[in-house]
């Protein structure tokens, strides 16, 4: 990847990191699923109408909408809203970097290696221990709910990499429209209409940066960022940068919440961690940007063409043009007559052959 593209992926990893402490203080704020919702509605007005269209179908807008909006951030706000600790829960939602080499095998035709294979099972060893550490002190569905998060975060990867969006902001301005009204009728539907009612008539200055932050820095800039990273790159060699999210997560929650780490935490940490590295392919395969068509480009599969912007044929290759790459070599013997066919150029006036300018197929 080139410089300022890991530049831009640890600062989107640093502030969702930090994202997990500032929603740990909204949810003393916001019932889960109103909150989530007020978080994209900022995210969506007024940017929506200041914006165009998105450069994607539909579908892909409606798809990333309603499993990263409802999927992701439903289950994960949910979460920990029940108990989940801020730190931990930037810890395990990192599974997501698994769950996204697994989909995107089955959908993009990414296939794991042994060694990513193998990265999978030390990941989900780590989410064993991790479960082992908050089934001890803290609630399991909460834990479960934030894996559920993870699954749809790597389900939202491969979608918008199948998109791939021209603009990466536009997509997700529209995206954060989707997730609205489906969390606002949740919200009244298993939160009740008193309790949104009582935390909208409470709203104060620190609930609105609370809202202003999970919509503009996180959601809009954060995801709009990662999509535009997704676009230029595999899913895979995207995924390992999330790998700097717990550590900023859950240094942050250790200075501003106090959130102690256990030892056994600290060991489904490097788990983990080192797990989702192995599964991402760290220091495994330098990840090439994408670049545009030329006369010897060409994509290997349908679903690495179209996410680069090249136009896929069937079978997931990309059409070369039409006629000879040179013409023929005259022949010795021939002579240079207004109809020899393989003159190269028709409209040249006939020169004795002494004359004639020498070309590198002449030559040999």
């Amino acid at each position: 990847m080139r410089p300022r593209h890991i530049a831009l992926a640890v600062l989107v990893a640093a502030l969702w990191g930090v994202n997990f402490v500032v929603i740990e203080l909204g949810l003393d704020h916001f019932p889960p699923l109103l909150f989530s919702a007020l978080r994209f509605l900022a995210a969506a007005v007024p940017a929506i109408f200041l914006l165009g269209r998105p450069s994607v179908a539909w579908k892909w807008v409606v798809g990333v909408g309603l499993v990263l909006g409802v999927g992701k951030f439903g289950l994960l706000f949910i979460g920990m809203d029940q108990g989940m600790p801020a730190g931990l829960s930037s810890l395990v939602l990192q599974v997501q970097a698994v769950f996204t080499a697994l989909f995107a095998a089955l959908a993009l035709s990414e296939r794991p290696g042994r060694i990513r294979v193998a990265g999978m099972a030390v990941a989900l060893a780590g989410i064993a221990v991790a479960a082992v550490d908050e089934g001890a002190g803290g609630p399991v569905l909460a834990f479960v709910l934030v894996v559920g998060a993870a699954a749809c975060w790597g389900v939202s990867n491969v979608f918008t990499r199948r998109a791939a969006p021209e603009d990466a902001l536009t997509f997700m301005v529209w995206v954060s429209a989707v997730p609205v009204l489906p969390l606002l009728g949740l919200s009244l539907l298993f939160e009740g209409p008193d309790r949104d009612a009582e935390a909208l008539a409470a709203l104060d200055w620190s609930g609105v940066g609370i809202i202003l932050f999970v919509a503009w820095v996180s959601t809009v800039f954060g995801f709009g960022a990662w999509g535009f990273l997704l676009r230029q790159y595999p899913a895979s060699s995207v995924a390992p940068f999330t790998l700097l999210v717990p550590v900023f997560g859950m240094s942050s929650a250790a200075l501003a919440l106090g959130e102690e780490v256990s030892p056994l935490r600290w060991c489904a940490a490097a788990l983990l961690v080192g797990g989702v590295a192995l599964t991402s392919g760290v220091g495994l395969r330098t990840a090439v940007p994408r670049q545009e068509p030329d006369a010897g480009a060409a994509a290997t599969t349908a679903g690495s063409a179209t996410a680069s912007g090249l136009p896929a044929a069937a079978g997931g290759r990309v059409r070369r043009p039409a006629g000879p790459a040179a013409p023929p070599p005259p022949r010795a013997s021939a002579s240079r007559t207004p109809s020899t066919p393989t003159c190269p150029d028709p409209a040249r006036p006939d020169t004795p052959p002494a004359a004639a300018p020498r070309s590198p197929a002449a030559a040999e």
